[in-house]
């Protein structure tokens, strides 16, 4: 029985993990898949971008994306958490006026 080198074990079972070509629905485990795959040398990111259909932009956003927050930042809805934090700066003073008094002013 042949056995395989740790780096071609490594290889099958990356190429096992990818998503398939015709893949839509690109949920953080998929788009992981690919990254992973990109960065140890499974395939190019040419490769990658002509097999999912995706543009050389898309696929280095979820590189940084990765690089920047981790599997976390793969998220489609990442921006909300984002978003949290700059809700904590204090608002300023014309939005925190209820609307109430400027209907009140004008009648």
């Amino acid at each position: 029985m042949k056995t395989l080198s740790g780096e071609a074990l490594i290889g099958i079972l990356l190429m096992e993990g990818l998503p398939p070509p015709n893949t839509k629905r690109w949920v953080v485990r998929r788009k992981a898949a690919v990254v992973a795959a990109v960065r140890t040398g499974g395939i190019t990111a040419e490769e990658a971008c002509r097999c999912y259909q995706l543009s050389e932009e898309e696929f280095l956003s979820w590189e940084r994306a990765f690089e920047t927050h981790g599997l976390p930042g793969l998220r489609a809805t990442r921006i909300q958490q984002y978003r949290a934090a700059r809700a904590a700066r204090p608002r300023s003073a014309s939005l925190e006026q209820p609307i109430t008094s400027s209907f009140l002013r004008r009648a």
